[in-house]
């Protein structure tokens, strides 16, 4: 009877294991920026959160830098169900529709303060469309502020007629386009090349970009334009999200909830830290000029009309409660 009481229990054991085993979720997550990015050592910390919180029921396995999904690919593939959950940048996406531009508009919130206060007035209009397309919003974390890089000092807009400008994304090439500089679409992973064969002479872009791929190698000057504050998303494919169990789903928003708060503060410790970096490389940072920073304003105010007027009534509604 022992011995028929001990093949029992251990019989019992091992079908429990089994089924914690089967229920245990394992979700990729691809993701476009090195491990160095503070975007990424974010997200590192999400997962650790969610699959605490979850007791291990949903583990998150983080590949960053796009070593599993490029970046122009990964809103796709989360559509499509190739991979459940990843982080992209929103505003590549602005040619699907206006409101995943709103956050590039230059000159409409160029602090951290406007920032959040825009998103949280985009937040409704952004989760809608994402419904539409099978998602859900989990949390959004702002880039530094926006200037612009470049191999000599750009003192007007004049400055910017031919020049090859880096785009990397609808509004960056409106600007690009008003502005009369050549545009160049090149991704993160592609510049140092791209500056280094003179493929490209300038750029906008947040100084964590400068130091991670090490500006300082092939350019000279830093404008501190603070022109706007572009937003990355982590989303979750809706039907990989309904199928969780209820206490997988509350760890995922609790994870998602500390990461934004906390994504938003290491933003702006990276701005002080990076913008430091950029100077101790002997990179020139520099205060842009009056009539650089007004034609900049005008650029700003054309494509904030521009960009009302596509959103229709609901971009309008985005911009009252903004502006309220």
């Amino acid at each position: 009877m022992n011995m028929l009481a001990r093949v029992t229990a251990g019989f019992g054991l091992a079908v429990a294991l089994t089924t914690a085993a089967t229920a245990q979720t394992t979700w990729d997550m691809p993701t476009p920026y090195p491990d160095g990015n503070f975007h990424t050592k974010n997200i590192r910390e999400f997962a650790a959160d969610v699959e605490k919180a979850s007791s291990g029921q949903l583990k998150l396995t983080v590949h960053s830098g796009g070593s599993l999904i490029k970046h122009p690919e990964i809103k796709r593939s989360l559509r499509t169900g190739v991979a459940p959950i990843g982080e992209i940048l929103i505003s590549l996406h602005a040619n699907e529709s206006p409101v995943y531009g709103l956050d590039s508009v230059p000159f409409l919130a160029s602090s951290y303060e406007d920032a959040r206060k825009l998103y949280q007035a985009q937040r409704p209009a952004l989760e809608k469309r994402l419904a539409e397309e099978g998602l859900v919003l989990l949390y959004s974390v702002a880039w530094p502020p926006q200037g612009i890089f470049a191999k000599r000092e750009i003192k007007s807009m004049d400055d910017f007629k031919g020049l090859k400008f880096r785009t990397y994304n609808p509004g960056t090439g409106r600007i690009a386009a008003i502005a009369g500089a050549t545009p160049v679409q090149v991704e993160v992973a592609d510049l140092a090349t791209a500056f280094a064969t003179g493929r490209v002479e300038a750029t906008i872009t947040s100084p964590s970009t400068g130091v991670d791929a090490k500006f300082w190698d092939f350019l000279n000057y830093y404008h501190d334009t603070q022109a706007w504050l572009p937003r990355n998303m982590v989303i979750v494919n809706k039907a990989a999200y309904d199928a969780l169990p209820d206490a997988s789903k509350k760890a995922l928003q609790g994870a998602a909830k500390a990461a934004e708060d906390r994504g938003w503060k290491m933003s702006q410790e990276e701005t002080a830290t990076r913008t430091q970096q950029l100077k101790d490389n002997k990179m020139n940072v520099v205060v842009p000029s009056p009539e650089l920073k007004a034609g900049f304003q005008k650029i700003g105010a054309q494509i904030a009309e521009e960009w009302e007027k596509s959103a229709g009534a609901d971009g309008k509604a985005v911009l009252e409660a903004y502006r309220k």
